[in-house]
């Protein structure tokens, strides 16, 4: 329950304040990533300063590219009074790791188009007969 002197926030307000939609307010509520609201007696939901912060931590999670359940998995250790910041390195590595993979692949599959790219005058020069389009089938990936 908020003190008398505390600012509430409608849901519009909050999501201003923390830079976030209304939408998402609404989707993390439903994720339980949020205490419920408070409601006026217009049935309103009112946020407090502390809600707002959290509504920012969350914003700040998703930019670094955490998902909404490991954010939930941040928030409960913190609830079960450990601190959640080592598991947040490991989130971190994990996704660090991912990027990692993909740029490989997207580099492999960039010296594939390049070299595809360079063979295709060669193999409309060298003409013969094609299923579709001999610049794909002769390439060096068609056989993987």
């Amino acid at each position: 329950m908020t003190t008398i002197n505390q600012r509430l926030y409608t849901v519009s307000q909050a999501a201003q304040q923390a830079g976030v939609t209304r939408k998402a307010i609404r989707t993390w509520e439903d994720k339980g990533l949020l205490p419920l609201a408070e409601r006026s007696e217009a049935g309103y939901r009112l946020f407090n300063a502390e809600d707002i912060a959290v509504l920012r931590f969350i914003r700040q999670a998703k930019t670094l590219g955490l998902t909404l359940s490991e954010v939930g998995d941040v928030f409960a250790l913190q609830r079960d009074g450990a601190q959640p910041c080592g598991r947040v390195t490991q989130l971190l590595d994990a996704h660090i790791g991912q990027i990692d993979r993909t740029l490989a692949e997207l580099q492999q599959l960039r010296q594939a188009l390049v070299s595809a790219r360079r063979t295709a005058d060669q193999a409309r020069r060298a003409g013969g007969d094609a299923v579709v389009c001999r610049i794909i089938e002769t390439s060096s990936t068609a056989h993987r």
